[in-house]
């Protein structure tokens, strides 16, 4: 059910908001770790790092897929919190239509460009064959990414993020049973994997148009409703192109960092890999929360209550930072345990590897409950560049640490790679949010 946030109190808005978030995220990691897990387990830590090995490219392509999506969501949140629904319907229409070249041309590219990223990516020789068929694979399954992603994006700007949690719900659980089903029964080892991920996906985006369509009135468009505007499409692609650069940016020093690990061996691969999963789990909550707060912005700035923007803004902060706290003191006390659910007992040097990355990573944990809430407010009120530009500068720390630290100190140098990302972006962002803020603030008073 379409829910505004323009009326009531800003933190339980934001966190009935953000618990079905949250609960699909943590579907979505725990069917990562699973995938992790049976990969590991069944098929051996270089199966592992094969499917590790292009993270950080996986990140790029996805996120920008994920984060256009979300930026076509902002103006459909603006005009719903208005009440222009006529509006809203023509924003709803061309995010659909440039979703659909978007995700032609990136699948088109990506497969072409496979074996040139993986060389890059300086994948080493033993696992290079197993990372490139999951690479490709995955590749090829963005049409239905974007088709998932668009739809959610879509019911959250309306206040619903209920359904799309339910049917990450099904994705999760048909991913994991496909994932069992490929690896185990038909023995497809990586390929596998990846053909469990996008039939999950397919089936998850479709189901979720079929429901949105059936029992969301308020989002059904007309024949009017489907025409190309040129002052649309530019303001969507203002909004949404920014969004996805952002993830895309950051992805680029989490390249060079992947690249400078890849070329310390297979062990630390799969170490790094291991942690990566644990990281990406611990980091739900940051992701709902920022989401939650960028969708109670968008509404409010869109219902002209600047007001209860700054509210939002810091309820959300505070709540970020606290969780942050706790989550970093279970991945200090609690990482190698947790590392074990990848890696067998007997693998120690590869144990030992995740367990430190994750043992670094969490004294920092706290600055992504502020960066994350920060850089989503400042998208939501209507500045994607200056979000785009905390990316730029995480990109730069990491790739500063990758290229001067790790031929010094090793994988010690990854360990801090993000922590130097994560910290530098939050000493920008804070300021240029708070500016942001005051000036939506002075147009509205105008």
């Amino acid at each position: 059910m379409a829910k505004s946030m323009t009326e009531g109190k800003p933190l339980k808005l934001i966190l009935q908001f953000a618990l079905p978030l949250l609960a699909g995220n943590i579907f979505q990691q725990t069917y990562n770790m699973a995938d992790a897990a049976i990969v590991g387990n069944y098929l051996g830590t270089k199966a592992l790092a094969s499917v590790g090995a292009s993270a950080s490219v996986q990140f790029l392509v996805m996120g920008f897929c994920i984060g256009i999506c979300c930026g076509f969501g902002i103006p459909i949140a603006q005009r719903f919190g208005a009440k222009d629904y006529n509006a809203m319907h023509s924003c709803m229409f061309h995010a659909g239509f440039l979703t659909l070249i978007v995700a032609a041309v990136l699948t088109i590219s990506c497969t072409l460009l496979c074996p040139s990223i993986l060389h890059i990516l300086s994948t080493p020789d033993d696992i290079y064959q197993d990372s490139y068929i999951y690479l490709l694979i995955l590749f090829l399954g963005i049409p239905f990414t974007m088709l998932y992603n668009l739809l959610s994006g879509i019911l959250r700007s309306v206040g619903d993020s209920k359904t799309p949690f339910m049917f990450l719900v099904i994705s999760t659980i048909l991913n994991i049973l496909l994932d069992l089903f490929c690896i185990i029964v038909l023995k497809w080892g990586c390929a596998g994997a990846a053909i469990a991920t996008i039939t999950a996906q397919a089936c998850s985006g479709i189901l979720c148009f079929i429901y949105m369509w059936k029992k969301f009135p308020v989002l059904k468009l007309s024949k009017k409703d489907c025409k190309v505007k040129g002052n649309v499409t530019a303001n969507m692609l203002m909004m949404g192109v920014p969004m996805g650069l952002q993830y895309s940016v950051t992805a680029i020093g989490s390249m060079v960092m992947q690249s400078a690990n890849n070329g310390l061996g297979s062990v630390y691969v799969s170490g790094f890999t291991a942690g990566m999963r644990i990281k990406q789990f611990a980091m739900c909550p940051f992701d709902a929360i920022a989401t939650a707060v960028s969708t109670f912005c968008s509404q409010n700035l869109g219902a002209g209550k600047p007001e209860r923007i700054k509210k939002g803004l810091r309820d959300g902060i505070i709540t970020g930072v606290l969780y942050g706290l706790f989550a970093g003191t279970i991945l200090i006390l609690f990482g190698g345990i947790l590392s074990r659910m990848f890696i067998s007992a007997d693998e120690t040097e590869v144990l030992a590897a995740s367990a430190k990355y994750l043992f670094c990573l969490g004294f920092f944990y706290w600055a992504l409950g502020i960066l994350n809430v920060c850089r989503m407010t400042v998208q939501g009120i209507g500045y994607p560049g200056r979000a785009i530009l905390s990316g730029v500068v995480e990109m730069v720390a990491r790739i500063a640490t990758s290229k001067i630290f790790v031929p010094l100190y090793g994988f010690t140098a990854i360990c801090f790679a993000d922590q130097s990302a994560w910290v530098s972006a939050v000493i920008y962002i804070v300021p240029v949010c708070f500016l942001c803020i005051k000036k939506v603030s002075n147009k509205n008073n105008k």
